[in-house]
């Protein structure tokens, strides 16, 4: 009896087991925490790289900031070999400390870009990869990437380890997007399922940039640069135990042919929808590196304020997102973006003028509103585009989305040290601000985007046709000889 109690017993484990592996929820769940935890990294460093950074190479200036002296202004006659400090001894060390910070721009914007543009150049490997052994190899791949890059994260004090581990990152995020999403795909064949399963997974990538920043700022200032960091690895191993039990990694052979990007790429409606993605995700990655040094630099604060800052950007990004899904598509999808464009644009152009935290609140939750609008109508625009203008297969055009997204973090922040040194803080936001107002009239173009004609899909018919008769001919001609 008790050898067939345990027969009993494991046969109902290994059916509960297989029940599991083929839920399509607990495949969603697994992909939509991945996405989850690796926006989590990418935000989390906002609030700390820069500050740990300048502390480590300015351990003199780490205990209080400057105008935080020990002796009041009022001692004007003491000598400079004392401990006392007059007013033109603050006022240099001041501008000494806001030289440096300008100076560390430049190198925090390179390490910031470094994971978009490693990913960006990793995406074109990752396709292949799939195609050839199936999603849940690289799926797990990602994950094995990313908590490597977590633990050195977490234990680095030099700014080459740091740029090291956010390099990596790139490599992660790549096999874990890619392959995330054509998971999705594959097991939600319904194009309206695919859409929701899609929506749920960017929405725990949309969760992820909301919680990094305060998280990271938090934990920085009240227990350590490590903590952050060592939580988001067990919580990543975690995923990594639920992928090794429910996706069970293992070669398998998709059936389908990969889809060319050529022609979607050449697609001028395509790309203008693409460049709004782009232009608008520019404004945030370029205050990703410069916002925490341009308040360490004007306003003196405090290590959560810098995460904090964010904070309001990510709270509109969900709002916005969820209420111009289906409103940008009874307006229309091109006025949305439009609409939003022009909001990003007056609040970049409004956040250098705030002189502290608080200021920040309102310009802030209006960049990440104007964010989502043109991320929630442009993602689905795409879609749309490729059903009136191209064969319905959308895989290559949502990593077109991908790499416009990606340009936009990998431009942004590269840009940034380079603007901010060469012409300043504001003129750099006003800039870009600028440039979202000029990009939007494009988005009228989108309005009645004219389908493929007739005569286009005729010309492709005999492209097909020419090259079957060429061969055929050969094939005769190998008969021959």
């Amino acid at each position: 009896m008790g050898a067939a109690q345990d027969y009993i017993h494991q046969t109902r484990i290994g059916a509960y087991f297989y029940k599991a592996r083929e839920s399509r929820r607990l495949v969603l769940l697994i992909v939509a925490i991945a996405l989850l935890l690796d926006n989590m990294l990418l935000t989390v460093v906002v609030p700390i790289i820069p500050e740990f950074l300048y502390n480590v190479r300015h351990p003199e200036h780490s205990a209080t900031p400057i105008q935080q002296t020990t002796t009041p202004w009022a001692h004007t006659g003491a000598s400079h070999n004392s401990t006392e400090l007059t007013p033109s001894d603050v006022d240099y060390q001041s501008w000494k400390k806001h030289q440096e910070l300008v100076k560390e721009n430049v190198e925090v914007g390179i390490m910031f870009a470094s994971k978009a543009i490693v990913q960006l150049i990793t995406n074109p490997f990752v396709v292949p990869f799939t195609n050839k052994v199936g999603y849940s190899i690289p799926m797990f791949c990602g994950f094995v990437i990313m908590f490597f890059s977590t633990i050195i994260f977490a234990f680095s004090r030099s700014y080459m380890v740091l740029f090291l581990a956010r390099a990596l990152q790139g490599i992660g995020s790549s096999c874990s997007s890619v392959a995330g999403m054509g998971m999705l795909a594959d097991r939600y064949p319904d194009d309206k399922e695919r859409g929701n399963a899609m929506g749920i997974a960017l929405g725990g990538l949309a969760l992820g940039v909301l919680i990094g920043p305060p998280f990271g700022g938090f934990m920085y200032q009240f227990v350590g640069k490590s903590a952050p960091f060592l939580i988001l690895a067990c919580l990543a191993l975690m995923d990594g135990c639920l992928q090794l039990l429910i996706l069970q990694p293992g070669v398998t052979v998709p059936t389908e042919d990969a889809t060319s990007l050529k022609t979607l790429i050449s697609d001028p409606y395509i790309l203008i929808a693409s460049g709004a993605i782009t232009f608008a995700n520019m404004g945030i990655a370029m205050l990703e590196p410069s916002l925490p040094l341009f308040m360490m630099d004007r306003m003196d604060a405090e290590k959560w304020q810098l995460g904090a800052a964010f904070l309001p950007a990510s709270i509109s990004y969900l709002i916005g997102t969820n209420l111009f899904g289906p409103l940008g598509h009874k307006m229309g999808r091109w006025l949305a973006s439009l609409v939003g464009l022009s909001v990003i644009g007056l609040a970049l152009i409004l956040i250098p003028f705030a002189s502290t935290p608080n200021h920040l609140v309102i310009p802030m939750a209006g960049l990440g509103f104007g964010i989502g609008m043109v991320d929630s109508s442009m993602m689905p625009e795409l879609a749309n585009l490729v059903d009136l203008r191209h064969s319905s297969s959308y895989g290559g055009v949502y990593a077109i989305g991908d790499i416009a997204f990606c340009l936009g973090f990998a431009i942004g922040p590269a840009l940034s040290g380079n603007l901010v040194k060469a012409i300043g803080f504001k003129a750099m936001l006003t800039g870009i601000g600028v440039v979202c107002f000029l990009y939007g009239p494009l988005l009228i173009l989108l309005k009645n985007p004219p389908p493929k004609t007739e005569q286009e899909k005729q010309e492709a018919k005999h492209l097909v046709f020419d090259s079957e008769k060429t061969s055929v001919k050969y094939a005769d001609l190998d008969d021959q000889y």
